[in-house]
């Protein structure tokens, strides 16, 4: 391809869902759950196909950035209001940096892959895909099971699409159905959401133009991005951009991949890394299991002693201990707006 292709990673949340490993000065990204590098390091690595790398952060987690990604330049958002002002202000701040624009492949932090290599050569094609149709491009993941905690991808099913030529127009977006939808949707073809991406910048904020982002645009190209911030509300990509554009497209991802924003999710990925016989799974800590199965534990600094219960969470770093049902794993962001009332988190 005679372009760059720049490799944008959204390292800006904190991981509500994975409190209390997760808190406000200790982003999940920076948390080597399931290994003994953080999250964000490994995603790097995914990404090394790359002609250049960003990390797209807050302030307040800049200088720790280069800990974990020591190659990469540091892009500052002004102010956390989801991805979807998010990415623009990183299509507007990359294009200026490239006498030739280049094409951005944008990505979380906070994911599972089990094939990088794999991973790497899908978000390489996407990028073609991008510049091929000038559109926006995301990548969809085969579901293994009718989740109801990730949005969905329909594609369009034509003459030709994604058997000929690796992709196809995307119908519609849904997102995290209840468990019957989810179901129908596995069942008809859809594709799991991953939040993964790759587009020109003209071609993002040409599709921005038309959506609740437009003030951001126009305030950017007047240079005063702290306006344009002031003027939106947060909102996420899918719900600003992607839903409403013409020019989608999906490519698909055939590689084991899991985003790892709840214990639950951390817990099926060391599923998938242990023996078939083993009953609780645990991220660190010393466990004693009696009678007991499909736990999820992460206590670093404890023993945890497990009596005749299943399907927990128990969860235990610094000060803070959680336990909660494992299929209530979503709900763990319930616990931190709680504790954010009280200034607590």
């Amino acid at each position: 391809m005679d372009r760059p292709i720049v490799a944008c990673v959204l390292a800006g949340g904190t991981g509500s869902r994975l409190y209390p490993a997760s808190r406000s000065d200790r982003p999940k990204q920076f948390l080597p759950l399931g290994g003994e590098r953080s999250l964000l390091s490994r995603t790097m690595d995914r990404t090394a196909f790359a002609d250049e790398r960003y990390v797209l952060t807050r302030d307040s987690f800049a200088d720790e950035i280069h800990d974990h990604a020591p190659e990469a330049g540091v892009l500052i958002e002004p102010d956390g209001k989801d991805t979807g002002p998010a990415l623009v202000y990183a299509a507007w701040r990359l294009r200026e940096r490239f006498d030739r624009e280049p094409v951005l492949v944008c990505l979380p932090s906070d994911h599972h892959v089990n094939d990088d290599a794999a991973f790497a050569g899908r978000l390489e094609r996407a990028a073609e895909i991008a510049v091929e149709t000038d559109g926006l491009v995301t990548l969809g993941v085969q579901p293994t099971r009718p989740a109801t905690g990730y949005g969905y991808i329909v594609p369009e099913r034509g003459e030709t699409g994604l058997e000929e030529a690796g992709y196809a127009a995307v119908d519609r977006f849904t997102e995290k159905p209840d468990r019957k939808t989810a179901t129908q949707l596995v069942e008809a073809g859809a594709y799991w959401n991953a939040g993964i991406f790759a587009w020109t910048p003209s071609a993002l904020l040409r599709e921005a133009r038309d959506s609740p982002l437009a003030p951001l645009v126009d305030a950017l190209e007047d240079g005063d991005p702290d306006r344009g911030f002031a003027a939106i509300d947060a909102v996420s990509v899918d719900y600003a951009i992607m839903e409403r554009a013409t020019d989608v497209f999906v490519t698909p991802l055939s590689t084991e991949w899991d985003d790892l924003g709840t214990w639950d999710a951390v817990g099926r990925m060391l599923e998938a890394d242990t023996a078939d016989d083993a009953e609780n799974e645990s991220v660190a800590g010393d466990i004693l299991s009696i009678d007991a199965a499909n736990n999820v534990v992460a206590a670093p600094e404890s023993h945890v002693s497990l009596l005749a219960v299943d399907d927990l969470i128990v969860a235990a770093f610094d000060d803070r201990i959680l336990v909660a049902p494992r299929d209530a794993s979503q709900r763990v962001r319930d616990v931190v707006d709680r504790l954010r009332e009280r200034d607590a988190f």
